[in-house]
């Protein structure tokens, strides 16, 4: 049995955790950790979890995350439907149109499915890179590395019931845009009528190609890459050193912490987190990781690995002279979008991802939108209006999501009835026993407050402004408060927030965030509607400074 949650909707109530203990545990206030694949005796138990969640996290299989009954559409060949009554084009391609998925990630599978709920009933063909079917990724530097789960038992549910040609195993390694084809590392091809672009990203790799063969240098990406790491730290290291401090490193130094390993984090920085949430909070994630025993070192880089005359990794040299004795070392160095296999296609690919437009199309480099081809997940870079129109590249569960199903959904529609992608950024992250989590995007801020809790108890909201209006919501351990401040941020509330709020903090002054890059004025929108099919956004004239 497979058991998949959305913890971006997840408000930490821990209804799951007494209906099915074995399932689903809360480590801290709001911290849910789960088992991806228990075993079918728990079936009952889990079906009774998810029917008490109140926020309806736990998807049961018979229905998609709006809560509409799924059903199977066979696929049917075109000589079903030659007989069929005139239709329109749309309908007509619905029925016998050729739809290519690039990418076997999260986006893709979603995008499948929304394809056959929707009533695409042509050839679906998938392609990736990678042997696994689709896997879930959060659980991989939570729960695998812990020892809860194993890697391979990350595979997300489903995938049998889109109906599709799976191509496994077999990279994209061109685009023929003129010639409508995907050229495969094999040496085949294979013709579209419309594509979509989700490869996703990969893990970036430690520079120096010599020290990243050490025995003991990891990353965290893939079911392998997990694996690996899981069995060098069950071996018992004398230390792990992670090198970079995002959210992919803390939940790492987080894992070694829980096993009881000594290990080091470094990164060159002021604080962890930093580039997600700014220095402000990201010192508050600083005092948490020292307060459960991480080595933290901020300001300071890893100049060398050394290794020994076997291959083995001893050492780690800092810039600021010092070293550490390492048995194994993570490194934990961001993402690069997998888009080297668009090189020569036309189409506006860079190291940030693929420009598209809010409905998910894929620009080509003239900026100019193709009919036919569109993009979803960590691999689409689009405008987003609540941020000024900048283009947003998102490496979110929710956006991978959400993202697919509206790329999906405008492949097979007119265009009168294609949706824009407005959706609020979301992602959370679980460590140190504690559930952080964030709506709309931090680092598009100038100030930040906290407006509710204690900084000291690890237990508030901070929100986020920028020239008087509020852009973004974090929560430690407050999840529940978060669909408050996301309806703020679509109407373009003024920031600082002048209302009373449960748990008001003595100082709700704001400081300055402290995020890396500060954004350009623009545009001001407020954006109404909560379905995909009812979000839209309206340019108004609204000053706040």
């Amino acid at each position: 049995m497979k058991v998949v949650v959305d913890l971006t909707r997840c408000q930490g109530y821990a209804q799951c955790a007494f209906a099915a203990p074995d399932v689903f545990t809360i480590q801290g206030d709001e911290a849910l950790l789960y088992d991806p694949a228990p075993d079918d005796a728990q079936r009952e138990k889990i079906v009774r979890a998810a029917a008490a969640c109140p926020v309806q996290a736990i998807a049961l299989e018979r229905y998609d995350r709006f809560g509409r009954e799924e059903v199977r559409r066979p696929h049917q060949p075109p000589e079903a439907v030659a007989h069929a009554a005139a239709v329109s084009p749309e309908e007509a391609f619905k029925r016998n149109g050729r739809i290519v998925i690039v990418g076997a990630s999260l986006a893709g599978l979603q995008a499948g499915r929304t394809l056959r709920r929707d009533g695409f009933t042509g050839s679906l063909t998938v392609i990736g890179d990678e042997p696994y079917p689709p896997y879930d990724r959060p659980p991989l530097s939570k729960q695998v590395l812990i020892g809860q789960a194993s890697a391979r038992a990350t595979a997300l549910p489903r995938r049998d019931e889109i109906d599709a040609h799976w191509r496994l195993g077999v990279p994209a390694t061109g685009l023929d845009l003129r010639g409508k084809h995907v050229l495969l590392a094999d040496g085949q091809t294979v013709g579209f009528d419309r594509l979509l672009i989700a490869t996703g990203l990969r893990a970036r790799p430690w520079p120096n190609e010599a020290e990243a063969r050490l025995d003991g240098m990891f990353t965290v990406r893939t079911p392998d890459d997990v694996e690996g790491l899981r069995q060098a730290l069950t071996a018992g290291p004398g230390r792990v050193l992670v090198i970079g401090a995002g959210f992919t490193g803390c939940e790492v130094a987080s894992a070694c912490r829980e096993l009881d390993l000594a290990v080091t984090v470094v990164d060159r920085g002021p604080a962890p987190l930093t580039g997600a949430l700014g220095a402000v909070i990201g010192g508050v994630a600083a005092e948490m990781m020292r307060g459960h025993g991480v080595d933290l070192r901020c300001g300071v880089q890893v100049a060398a690995l050394e290794g020994d005359g076997d291959g083995r990794l001893r050492r780690a040299r800092l810039s600021d002279g010092s070293t550490l004795d390492v048995d194994v070392a993570v490194a934990a160095l961001g993402s690069i979008r997998n888009v080297e296999w668009l090189e020569g296609s036309g189409l506006a690919a860079g190291v940030w991802g693929v420009g598209c437009d809010a409905g998910c199309r894929a620009f080509d480099l003239n900026g100019v939108v193709t009919d036919d081809v569109f993009v979803a997940g960590d691999v689409a870079r689009s405008p987003h209006p609540v941020y000024g129109y900048q283009f947003l590249a998102l490496e979110h569960w929710g956006n991978a999501v959400a993202q697919a199903e509206i790329a999906a959904h405008n492949m097979i529609s007119a265009q009168s009835e294609r949706w824009p992608h407005l959706a609020l950024p979301e992602f959370w992250s679980t460590q140190f026993g504690t559930e952080i989590k964030s709506v709309g995007v931090p680092t598009y801020a100038d100030h930040v407050v906290i407006a509710q809790g204690s900084v000291v108890e690890r237990r508030f909201v901070a929100v986020y402004g920028y020239r008087g209006r509020i852009t973004a919501a974090v929560a430690f351990n407050q999840a529940k408060w978060l669909e408050f401040y996301e309806r703020l941020i679509d109407r373009a509330a003024p920031f600082p927030p002048s209302f009373r709020t449960v748990d008001e903090p003595a100082d709700r002054r704001p400081v300055a965030a402290e995020v890396p890059d500060g954004p350009t004025p623009q545009a001001t929108v407020v954006v109404t509607g909560h379905r995909p099919s009812e979000r839209r956004a309206t340019l108004v004239r609204k000053t706040y400074l």
